[in-house]
């Protein structure tokens, strides 16, 4: 089975890259133990900084939805895999909240549902001017994870985070900016030269003083708390996943897919 997420460590830089590309880097379990073995791998290394990106035209699609309904009427079978995904993709947000040096995103596409988890743990956001966030849950009739309502209040506004919510709002990358959600924004084709030299200047700090900065901001306290409503989300989540209503959503969401693959 190939690898859905690789570490690459040089010159002081820990690079993890999402690989699932054909599907977005969709987050499935499998992609999800592959990035928590390349954060702790990582956290081990003697680095100055952490910089996490992806392969493909899409950051990461969130959660695949076509992996949650291919359940059917299997109502345990998609519990069990509801309570697996979350919770891996909890345990990951709060690897990278923990992790011991700065964490950049370079953020090259699309950012929907829970994967904004991992952007919104990063210190720093670098968004290529074709990406976005968007949560999509109000339509799907999923509960928010990934931080949507852990983290995301706390950076835009709890007013602004339940609008978006509620209308499904695109967040581009300019608007990303605006809000403090990215620090920088730049042509798809400039992303990679304008993260290397933002990696540069990090990398030419004191490392000492980029571990206490870090760990003076993301404290056990602060963390323990995110932790606590990110487990909230979860329990939410599997309140409304095996409803029948969310389950015609998703089918819904899905017929164009299954539409266009038959008239191939």
């Amino acid at each position: 089975m190939p690898d859905f997420a690789g570490l690459e460590i040089h010159d002081r830089v820990a690079t993890v890259t999402l690989d699932r590309p054909g599907r977005g880097n969709a987050l499935v379990p499998e992609l999800l133990r592959d990035l928590r073995d390349c954060l702790a791998r990582a956290a081990r290394a003697d680095v100055h900084v952490l910089l996490l990106q992806a392969r493909g035209r899409a950051f990461s699609a969130g959660g695949d939805v076509a992996a949650f309904a291919g359940h059917g009427a299997d109502t345990q079978g998609l519990l069990a895999y509801s309570a697996e995904i979350v919770g891996d993709l909890n345990r990951a947000i709060l690897d990278l909240l923990a992790f011991p040096v700065p964490v950049v995103a370079a953020v090259n596409g699309a950012v929907t549902g829970g994967s904004a988890g991992l952007v919104l743990a990063s210190d720093i956001v670098a968004m290529s001017e074709r990406a976005f966030l968007q949560p999509y849950y109000c339509d799907m009739g999923f509960a928010p994870d990934g931080g949507w309502t852990a983290l995301l209040p706390e950076r835009i506004g709890a007013a602004r985070a339940l609008e978006v919510q509620y209308l499904n709002t695109r967040l581009d990358a300019r608007t990303c900016r605006d809000l403090g959600l990215a620090s920088r924004i730049c042509a798809p084709e400039a992303l990679e030269a304008d993260v290397a030299e933002l990696i540069d200047v990090i990398v030419s700090k004191d490392l000492a003083s980029l571990k206490a900065s870090r760990a003076g901001v993301w404290t056990p306290k602060r963390r323990a708390a995110v932790a606590v409503a990110l487990e909230r989300e979860r329990a939410a989540f599997l309140h409304l996943i095996a409803r029948p209503e969310t389950a015609a959503r998703m089918a819904a969401f899905l017929a164009p897919v299954a539409a266009a693959g038959k008239g191939r």
